[in-house]
């Protein structure tokens, strides 16, 4: 069942994902098409929802993440697609895909805070791409974009649990420093989990923009 549904995302070839009419459909807005040395982000779309579906319905990620419930239904991810489709001022919502063969990896995101100046940005990629650095490289990629076009903006937040050291590690290659502790509610667990907080400064990332030093 897992190779049927991950043919199935994978089936799509780079000219179909990257066509012209959907580069500009995401290119007028603020939130364009990213690409990195390995990856393609860009809007969530139906034909993912069985790989996301099937993915994201593990309790070792819902359990590390606020807002994902588990168990995690087709209908739940579908309901996921279409929200990313209204969208909301400042905020994008991208799938994770891989830039060769189209897979779809997992899903990140950048939500503007009431200040105007500060995004907060969230990640999870199936357990099956974990531990291959796809997480940092999709984190490199929305930082980068936030902070190249997006002139208001000063900081980026992220919010890891406690026991979640992986996340912690990617933040932290990407130059976060920590800021504090502090509870939110987990979806999945019915009940509030401890977080840390680490934050991003614009003087900061143009100091590492490379990222040479972070690898």
């Amino acid at each position: 069942m897992q190779g049927e549904l991950l043919r199935a995302g994978q089936s799509r070839p780079p000219e179909e994902r990257l066509r012209p009419d959907r580069l500009r459909e995401r290119l007028r807005g603020d939130c364009p098409v990213l690409l990195s040395q390995r990856l393609v982000l860009r809007a969530p779309h139906e034909e993912d929802i069985d790989a996301l579906s099937h993915l994201a319905n593990n309790a070792n990620i819902a359990t590390m993440v606020s807002r994902m419930p588990h168990p995690y239904t087709a209908k739940d991810a579908a309901d996921f697609v279409r929200r990313t489709k209204d969208g909301g001022i400042g905020k994008c919502v991208y799938a994770i895909t891989n830039g060769e063969n189209g897979a779809f990896l997992g899903c990140c995101a950048l939500e503007p805070h009431a200040d105007g100046r500060t995004l907060e940005i969230g990640y999870w990629l199936g357990e099956p791409y974990w531990n291959q650095g796809y997480a940092t490289e999709a984190a490199h990629a929305l930082v980068d974009m936030a902070f190249r076009t997006r002139t208001n903006i000063d900081h980026i937040d992220a919010r890891c649990r406690v026991t979640n050291v992986a996340s912690k590690r990617v933040v932290q290659k990407c130059g976060f420093q920590f800021q504090g502790s502090g509870m939110v509610e987990s979806l999945a667990l019915g009940g509030m989990i401890a977080v840390e907080w680490f934050r991003l400064d614009r003087k900061t990332w143009m100091s590492l923009r490379s990222w040479g030093d972070l690898r």
